[in-house]
């Protein structure tokens, strides 16, 4: 109780975050660039609602596009309405503006707003940051104007150029923009894939929709076809790795024997010493006898744990069966997958919302930014209104009080990184929870089939939306409690994982092992706490007791049933596998087809595409997702019935006359007439 009335407390919380993010933030930070006047270019109702792009004045003062994207180039930046399609000098504007002021006018709309005085000297024009001294031809991308590169017979160009004027009376090279440009170029390139990818979505998602409908029926079929084959499918799997490794033991004989008498082939690996052409070891038959004792070893020791693991084998086998069984009685849990999704993409858009809220929650903070290296004041925060009344613009010749980024000093501010952190945490610790509650109702509902002693007519009516509703009403604070766990070990998680990026260019070898071995460390925690959790929630679903008591007998009877538990995961993880792979192997054959037009039924049907392996992938990524989806419920069917198998087989002899006599049915039938505990069992398993 304690634990549900704190995580409805932390939920309220994040509601208020939000709300106070919603109320503080300002998300046209991240959509519009921003001036160095710190004002949106394009934004409704201001001098720039037409003036869309941002325009540096001298760009190569930026290093690189990071810097340009993240606002902090130490230049003047201004909104535009187009980018500029010409190489020019302000110097050379100036000097013909009495006869070509339609070079003059055009310049001039890259100069500040209300500029226009060509007799300004050039120099206070320049110091004053009134006009850049160069334009060049550039193009819009992410809306900022970067220059148009281009490769010509391998040569990097701008506008079939390869060099220009940089205002200052210097010719430059076009590779002194090499840095920005290697790295803008492959954006561009990238984005004028992403633009053909769109459009073969755009004609094709009719088809990808069809696809992964054929998915969804194929898995189906084979959770159905489970019930028949899954003894047949393991059994040919096995006798296969049999045969294949005794194939690889007679290969090994032959070619033992096929050396025998060969110069050099008695010699002994210790004999030649490290080759590094591998090739030489074939010709030893030293190499051939070890490779058969190998195999001969690898071959007795699967032949004995058949031999020795067979019951356990096809109880597991049986448990298969049943789980498929078990899913036919109660098909609605097939499509429960489709709840977590939509619980978890409402978790994520709501974090990402309020992240993009809190980032931008921010006032407008200015840096005087200065061309002079030895300046003190450099990167000191400023005002832009009262900066030209200050000593700074004397002390420091060129220095402009310009946009850095979004921030502030107030208590909000101060705290908004601890804000995100808490962000972070309430998102993991809900998806956790959405994902619990799903393992937790898909328990219930097929411990409700394990314990009917008639099947289907002591099966409740709705056992889904039954399991739901008690594990909503009983089971909140549990579920959330394990959740906690989880998010913990997860947010150390990404905090390590943090701290190895900034890192990673440290020298300090025990720093990075440290870190590694964190790291290995904490991964193998999360996935043992997901294995106790799991089992938790379903002993949880089917007693109704706490997380804790939950964990600790799911834990215990698993122990005490560890063979078992090893097999069955095996098996079962080796079909659901042989399956996921048999969906998307086959629907993704059949979409290969279909793309290429080598399907003549349907070749006028195909859609003309840019790149056919979009849809193909997609198609391919889908079906294997959809069929985990639906073989996550078969997983958890399994595992549920195998925990209720095991807590059926401790019941003492003297609790039920029948006891023998259902063991029997179980470990042949895989549970097919099991019956209720007892009385008192079953009011527990009743009201959980």
């Amino acid at each position: 109780i304690i634990c549900c009335v704190i995580f409805i407390v932390v939920i309220l919380g994040y509601i208020a975050l939000g709300v106070v993010a919603w109320v503080h933030g300002d998300p046209r930070k991240v959509i519009y660039p921003t001036d160095s006047y710190g004002q949106f270019c394009g934004q409704r109702d201001t001098l720039n609602e037409n003036k869309t792009i941002l325009f540096y004045f001298n760009i190569l003062k930026c290093a690189s596009p990071v810097v340009l994207i993240n606002l902090q180039c130490p230049t003047t930046q201004l909104c535009v309405s187009k980018c500029p399609d010409r190489f020019a000098t302000y110097i050379d504007v100036q000097a013909s503006y009495r006869y070509r002021p339609d070079q003059w006018n055009y310049f001039r709309q890259f100069c500040k707003p209300g500029f226009n005085n060509p007799r300004k000297s050039i120099a206070q024009v320049l110091r004053d940051e009134d006009c850049p001294s160069m334009i060049i031809p550039s193009r819009p991308f992410l809306k900022r104007c970067f220059p148009d590169f281009s490769t010509k017979n391998g040569v990097l160009t701008v506008a079939n150029q390869t060099t220009f004027k940089d205002g200052r009376g210097k010719t430059r090279n076009v590779t002194d923009l090499r840095e920005a440009a290697n790295g803008i170029n492959n954006v561009l390139d990238a984005r004028s894939v992403g633009m053909k990818i769109f459009e073969d979505y755009a004609i094709s998602w009719y088809w990808i929709l069809i696809g992964l409908f054929i998915a969804m029926m194929l898995s189906l079929l084979f959770l159905v076809l489970l019930r028949f084959t899954a003894g047949v499918l393991f059994w040919i799997f096995i006798f296969g790795v049999i045969g294949i490794i005794g194939y690889g033991i007679w290969h090994c004989y032959w070619e033992y024997d096929h050396l025998k008498g060969i110069p050099g082939s008695d010699l002994t690996v210790y004999d030649i010493g490290f080759q590094t052409d591998f090739k030489v070891y074939l010709q030893l038959r030293q190499t051939w006898l070890a490779f058969m004792i190998i195999l001969c070893g690898v071959e007795v020791i699967i032949i004995l744990m058949l031999i020795f693991l067979r019951n356990r084998i096809r109880i597991a086998i049986a448990l298969l069966k049943e789980g498929s069984r078990a899913i036919g009685y109660i098909m609605s849990t097939l499509f429960y997958p489709i709840v977590t999704f939509l619980l978890i993409a409402i978790c994520i858009s709501y974090w990402a919302v309020t992240a993009v809220f809190l980032a931008t929650s921010g006032e407008p903070v200015y840096k005087v930014m200065a061309n002079q290296t030895l300046c003190k004041y450099a990167n000191l925060t400023c005002d832009p209104e009262t900066f030209n009344t200050t000593n700074v613009t004397k002390l420091c010749p060129g220095a402009q009080c310009t946009f850095a980024f979004y921030g502030g000093e107030s208590l909000y501010h101060k705290y908004i990184f601890i804000f995100q952190l808490a962000n972070a945490f309430v998102f993991l610790w809900l998806v956790n929870f959405a994902i619990a509650l799903g393992q937790c109702t898909l328990a219930g509902a097929f411990a409700s089939y394990y314990w009917a002693y008639r099947k289907p007519a002591d099966i409740p009516l709705w056992p889904l939306f039954s399991s739901f509703g008690r594990a909503i009403r009983y089971h909140t604070g549990s579920l959330a409690f394990g959740a906690l766990i989880l998010a913990i070990v997860q947010l150390i998680r990404v905090i390590l994982e943090y701290l190895d990026h900034k890192l990673k260019g440290t020298q300090n070898s025990f720093t990075r092992f440290l870190l590694c071995c964190l790291k290995c460390c904490f991964w193998c925690l999360e996935k043992f706490l997901k294995f106790i959790n799991r089992n938790a929630y379903i002993m949880i679903a089917i007693y109704g007791k706490n997380f804790c008591t939950s964990a600790k007998e799911a834990f215990f009877l698993l122990m005490r049933n560890v063979v078992r538990v090893a097999v069955l995961d095996k098996v079962t993880d080796f079909l659901l596998f042989l399956g996921k792979i048999l969906v998307a192997g086959g629907v993704g054959v059949l979409a290969f087809f279909f793309f290429t037009q080598r399907i003549p039924v349907f070749a006028q049907e195909v859609p003309m595409l840019n790149y056919y392996w979009v849809p193909l992938l997609t198609v391919i990524i889908g079906s294997y997702l959809v069929a985990h989806g639906f073989f996550s419920v078969y997983a958890m069917c399994v595992d549920t019935l195998f925990l209720c198998f095991c807590k059926f087989c401790e019941i003492p002899l003297e609790a039920n006359c029948l006891l023998d006599s259902q063991r029997q049915t179980i470990k042949g039938t895989a549970v097919q007439a099991a019956q209720i505990e007892n009385t008192k069992i079953t009011k527990e398993i009743c009201c959980s």
